[in-house]
């Protein structure tokens, strides 16, 4: 009689003829996945000598094979509704920005996202009324890109009972309380409806090589049901299609460690954390970013601090005790003082060790100088970033420079970062910036500051193996293809492979065999990888047809 174990067991990959990024081998072509796990890299010659009838072989055609990306920061739900929404980032003025809503079709809530008045010739807005003509009578809400302010008309403001909140003057854009009920009223939908929404975002990250995913959700965001929603993907939908790895966090505050334990507890243990988009402050683009000096083109504004530094340090005291992740959202140089100051409260508290040991996180980071560094690391705070916001934003003329001057040539200071031994992820906060994993690796490499450039080896490794560890995943051998490792990759179409390092004044590439360094695609030639298979733990997420033809 047949085992049933056995005739159950899925069939060993081997997969060959290409390119394999491992640490046990820098010049592999070939590796075998068994079940959930990495068997053996190698050779092919190798491999010719191990495939047989029992494999399913998989010729690469000169692909790479890489660990999977790791997104340490984004939104699923507001993700998945922004692919399904007015797409606003091409718009250049508020008379295009009313055609598009005039052309929205359907029924219910008009809803759009990524609009930036800063690239428009003439960056006056809309109207509420004139978004409530243009809608017909439908309630508007269309996110700004950074996804801390948007344009309501008439009908949402009233519905949401936005008047006397913190952040509405009666005009189209709402910031801060304001904001945040905006959203909130238009994000009451069905369970079904976000679980599409979430689920088309899910098939987003996976077509493009992510095999997990950290959620940041909050009350202000989506709320509790639509974060356990989130954790509920984990392990399959229904025992079907498989998807990238939610790794949830939770953006609310508390004050003592019973409560932080309470809280986890009703999330049924399944959150990473209570950090995420807890936030001490908004955004640069919106001005909400709580700064030292004003900004530069409104110099009475220097954003807002939504936590004081007493309610910051009880939180990480809290967690510390708990032995729980914490973290906030903190952006602008006086977020992160207070964010500092409230660790050096935490720590007098509790103990450095605690609050060494929490592994907290902090999201952004985007402005820190030398001495907020040191304390970063002396803390052992991971900081969480998003490179393509350099890509976007950075450089002579851009949002930054025009938001904060010269304060913008040091921002996001990822060598800065790793020379001081801080712990460094990266994410994309989508919708904010799309899920392109390449085109944030490459931000690394092409920072505006060229000071502040790192190799695409250490962005790599920042936007893969170190998610997991940001996350204190339970496998320390989760990111790396090695033999034993989980079977979490990806397979890229590339042009061409090389070592790319931050300094010009070193060659770009090396095949010299003595070096031993993994090569990663060019990021130089005009286009990124093309994704062919995304895998996690073994079961396969997403294939092009290319990937078997």
């Amino acid at each position: 009689m047949p085992n049933p174990e056995a005739t159950s067991r899925p069939t060993p990959v081997l997969y060959r003829n290409g390119s394999v990024y491992t640490a046990a081998d820098p010049f592999a072509t070939a590796m075998l996945v068994d079940g959930d796990t990495v068997a053996w890299v190698g050779s092919e010659q190798a491999a010719s000598s191990i495939a047989d009838s029992s494999m399913e072989v998989i010729d690469l055609h000169g692909a790479l094979v890489a660990p999977g990306f790791v997104d340490s920061h984004m939104h699923l739900t507001e993700t998945g509704i922004a692919l399904e929404s007015l797409q606003l980032g091409s718009v250049a003025s508020a008379r295009a920005l009313l055609d598009a809503v005039a052309a929205a079709g359907g029924d219910g809530p008009v809803l759009g996202h990524g609009w930036d008045e800063t690239t428009w010739a003439d960056s006056t807005l809309p109207s509420a009324e004139e978004l409530e003509r243009a809608a017909d009578g439908r309630p508007v809400y269309l996110s700004r890109v950074d996804v801390h302010s948007a344009l309501v008309s008439t009908s949402l403001a009233r519905s949401a009972d936005l008047r006397g909140k913190d952040g509405y003057d009666g005009g189209a854009r709402v910031t801060r309380a304001a904001h945040e009920a905006a959203r909130l009223a238009t994000r009451q939908l069905p369970q079904e409806s976000l679980k599409r929404h979430q689920e088309r975002a899910l098939m987003e990250a996976a077509a493009n090589g992510y095999v997990a995913v950290a959620e940041m959700g909050a009350p202000h965001i989506g709320g509790a049901d639509d974060l356990k929603l989130a954790a509920a993907w984990n392990g399959g939908a229904d025992g079907g299609a498989q998807f990238p790895e939610v790794l949830p966090y939770w953006g609310e505050l508390v004050s003592s460690e019973e409560q932080a334990r309470v809280l986890v507890g009703q999330f049924e243990g399944r959150i990473r954390g209570l950090a995420g988009d807890l936030n001490i402050d908004g955004s640069l683009g919106s001005r909400t970013a709580a700064l030292r000096a004003g900004y530069s083109d409104a110099a009475q504004e220097r954003g807002a601090l939504y936590l004081s530094v007493d309610q910051a340090a009880a939180h990480l005291a809290a967690c510390s005790l708990a032995g729980i992740q914490g973290g906030f959202h903190v952006i602008g140089d006086a977020g992160l003082d207070a964010a500092l100051e409230a660790l050096d409260l935490a720590a007098r508290e509790v103990g450095e060790q605690r609050v060494r040991a929490a592994g907290h996180r902090f999201e952004h980071v985007e402005m820190a100088d030398a001495a907020a560094v040191a304390k970063l690391a002396h803390y052992s705070v991971t900081v969480s970033a998003q490179p393509a916001f350099d890509a976007a934003w950075g450089g002579p003329g851009g949002l930054y420079e025009r938001r904060v001057g010269e304060r913008s040539r040091s921002m996001n200071p990822f060598a800065a970062f790793y020379s001081a031994g801080v712990p460094v992820c990266f994410g994309s906060d989508s919708p904010v910036t799309p899920l392109r994993p390449w085109a944030s690796v490459r931000a690394c490499v092409e920072h505006h500051n060229s000071a502040e450039r790192i190799s695409a080896r250490a962005a790599f490794l920042g936007h893969t193996r170190a998610g997991w560890r940001a996350a204190r995943h339970a496998n320390p051998m989760a990111g790396q293809l090695v033999p034993g490792a989980p079977a979490s990759f990806a397979v890229w179409e590339v042009e061409e492979l090389m070592v790319q390092v931050a300094d010009g004044r070193v060659q770009s590439w090396s095949t010299d065999p003595r070096a031993r360094t993994p090569l990663l695609p060019a990021l130089d030639t005009g286009s990124d990888p093309v994704c062919l298979q995304t895998v996690k733990n073994g079961a396969e997420l997403f294939a092009s047809p290319a990937l078997r033809s």
